[in-house]
């Protein structure tokens, strides 16, 4: 895999050159497309790779005009196999940052994106973070916590779950009457400000 320091691709000085990671509806995707083209997000989202093929998310960025890739870590033999193989496209097109939008798939980070890939988890991390907690499983965990806040997270992303150190929060009130769904709805209203955030803390560095 190339740096991606010394990639070949030319870097839009103006704009952070970003491949994202997705398993999903692209909702976060959507996300920053929106603010990239309604808020002025400097980011040029130049590669969406998919963890398999037919999801909403890869149709959301072709349909923007992003390249997509499909890669399956079953169809890789090992775990290093599947992080030169999600990592080269990346490296290959120059960009500086992954972020990963919905990403559920457990992929190792190259040394040469070390504090590069970033990932929204939906709570409060340290608290309710870890190996299966995902979507609903967080938000029902919260509520049977009898925790009174809640909100995102986006952190820089090592080969632990939910492990790397914190870049930006947000938070959001657990109501009493509260159910998984509805809780969740409040904390994505969250992440869709957190991300971009995030994403402006890291352009100012």
């Amino acid at each position: 895999m190339s740096d991606p320091a010394t990639s070949s691709v030319d870097t839009d000085l103006t704009r952070m050159p970003v491949a994202v990671f997705l398993s999903g509806s692209g909702r976060t995707l959507t996300n920053l497309i929106r603010h990239r083209d309604e808020h002025g997000l400097p980011i040029d989202i130049r590669l969406v790779i998919g963890s398999r093929a037919g999801l909403r998310g890869l149709e959301i960025a072709a349909n923007d005009g992003i390249e997509t890739l499909v890669i399956r870590p079953q169809d890789c033999e090992t775990p290093e196999a599947y992080s030169a193989a999600m990592f080269a496209p990346v490296a290959d097109r120059g960009c500086e940052y992954v972020v990963m939008a919905g990403f559920l798939k457990h992929v190792l980070i190259p040394e040469a994106f070390t504090n590069r890939v970033i990932n929204i988890h939906p709570s409060l991390l340290p608290a309710f973070g870890g190996k299966g907690m995902y979507g609903h499983f967080v938000h029902e965990a919260v509520i049977a916590s009898g925790a009174d806040t809640s909100g995102c997270t986006v952190h820089f992303v090592d080969n632990l779950y939910d492990n790397g150190p914190v870049l930006h929060q947000r938070s959001c009130p657990v109501l009493a009457d509260d159910t998984p769904d509805a809780l969740a709805a409040r904390v994505f209203e969250q992440e869709c400000l957190a991300m971009p955030e995030a994403i402006q803390k890291l352009l100012q560095a």
